[in-house]
């Protein structure tokens, strides 16, 4: 298994990988959905607020993780948030998803960025680190439609100290049928 931390050329196959992943698992609407945002991410998204991962398995693209930039009105810090993430529908349980995040906060974490949040399942990102997190500690950027998957992790040598100030997606997450 091979990673990528760029999607140049790869656009399309990576959209495709999301919204078919997302359709399998979720149905077809929010395949769509999640199709629809990585497409967004990737046209409309600044370069220096994006990083697309992808793990590919002798050329195929098997797994894609998006970070996007989340700015605290108040706060100095970088940070980035996870969404979306995707393994392929028939590589699942294989570790391809854990390997890929390792490799994905690993040169977040070189390139300097403070602190990385997903939403999403506590169990399966916190084996990568990820803690449950309340909007006290970190401000979403729209209302939470499952707190309790609102998770985050220092990327520093330093504890997770709360973030200061009001939160602000790319423009691409602003859609509350996200959150």
């Amino acid at each position: 298994m091979d990673f990528s931390d760029t999607c140049e050329g790869i656009g399309a196959q990576v959209i495709d990988l999301f919204a078919a992943t997302f359709t399998a698992s979720e149905g077809a609407e929010e395949g769509a959905l999640i199709g629809d945002l990585v497409r967004n991410l990737l046209s409309g998204t600044p370069r220096q607020d994006l990083y697309v991962f992808t793990a590919q398995d002798h050329g195929e693209i098997i797994g894609g993780a998006v970070f996007s930039r989340l700015t605290y009105s108040d706060d100095p810090r970088s940070v980035f948030i996870l969404s979306p993430m995707a393994v392929a529908t028939d590589r699942h349980g294989q570790g391809i998803g854990q390997a890929l995040l390792k490799h994905a906060l690993d040169v977040l974490r070189d390139d300097g960025v403070d602190v990385a949040i997903t939403y999403g399942d506590p169990a399966y990102y916190g084996k990568v680190g990820f803690l449950p997190i309340d909007e006290e500690v970190a401000a979403a950027p729209l209302p939470l439609s499952f707190p309790e998957g609102w998770i985050g992790q220092s990327l520093t040598d330093e504890p997770f100290h709360a973030l200061k100030g009001k939160c602000a997606c790319v423009a691409a997450l602003e859609d509350p049928a996200i959150w």
